[in-house]
C-alpha cells in the first residue's frame, strides 16, 4: 500500500511514534483525539507508542489481531493485563470497524 499524495507520512525512529517526530503536531492539527494502534513488537513499540499517546491524552485502542510479538504468550499478557490496565481499549479489527 502506497501513501496518497495528501497523506502525511511521518518516519519513526524510536520505540514510541511520537518520539523525535511531528506526529502529535500533525494529530493535533487534523483535531485527532482517538488512534487505533497495531505494530510489531506488542510489548516494546506498540507499547512504547500506547504509553505516549494515553500521556498526551489520547484514546486509544489496540488492534489486538493487528499486533504481533516474538512471544505469543507475552503478546496476549499485553493484551489482556496490560492495556487495559493503563486506560487503553483492546478489540479486534473487526470489532473496532463494526463500532465505527
Amino acid at each position: 500500500m502506497a501513501p496518497r499524495p495528501e497523506d502525511v507520512v511521518i518516519t519513526k525512529r524510536r520505540t514510541s511514534a511520537f518520539a523525535g517526530t511531528e506526529l502529535d503536531l500533525v494529530l493535533r492539527a487534523h483535531h485527532v483525539e482517538s488512534l487505533a494502534l497495531t505494530g510489531v513488537a506488542s510489548s516494546a513499540m506498540v507499547a512504547g507508542t500506547l504509553y505516549d499517546a494515553l500521556d498526551r491524552d489520547y484514546r486509544a485502542t489496540v488492534l489486538s489481531d493487528a499486533c504481533a510479538d516474538a512471544e505469543a504468550d507475552v503478546h496476549d499478557f499485553f493484551m489482556e493485563r496490560v492495556f487495559p490496565a493503563r486506560g487503553a481499549r483492546v478489540m479486534t479489527v473487526e470489532s473496532w470497524l463494526g463500532a465505527l
